[in-house]
C-alpha cells in the first residue's frame, strides 16, 4: 500500500497528538481518515454547488420571497 511522509512542525504535531488521543486513533489513523473525511467533504461539496447552479432558478420560482434584490440564475 502506498505511504506519505509528511513534515510537520513540533506544535503542529502535539496538535494532532492531541487530536488523535481525543478520538482514541494513533496519529496515522487519525491524519488518514482526516485526509480521507476531507476529500470526502470537497466531493460532496462540489455536487451539492452544481445541484444548486443547475436548479437556481426552480429554486428562485418556488421562493420568490428569497431571491435577493440584484437577482441571480438564468433571468438576471
Amino acid at each position: 500500500m502506498p505511504a506519505l511522509n509528511i513534515e510537520f512542525t513540533d506544535e503542529e504535531l502535539a496538535a494532532i497528538r492531541e487530536a488523535a488521543a481525543a478520538d482514541g486513533k494513533s496519529i496515522k489513523a487519525y491524519v488518514h481518515d482526516l485526509s480521507v473525511r476531507e476529500q470526502q467533504r470537497r466531493v460532496f461539496v462540489q455536487h451539492a454547488v452544481k445541484f444548486w447552479n443547475d436548479h437556481i432558478d426552480e429554486f428562485d420560482a418556488a421562493f420568490p420571497e428569497e431571491v435577493p434584490p440584484t437577482g441571480r440564475g438564468a433571468a438576471a
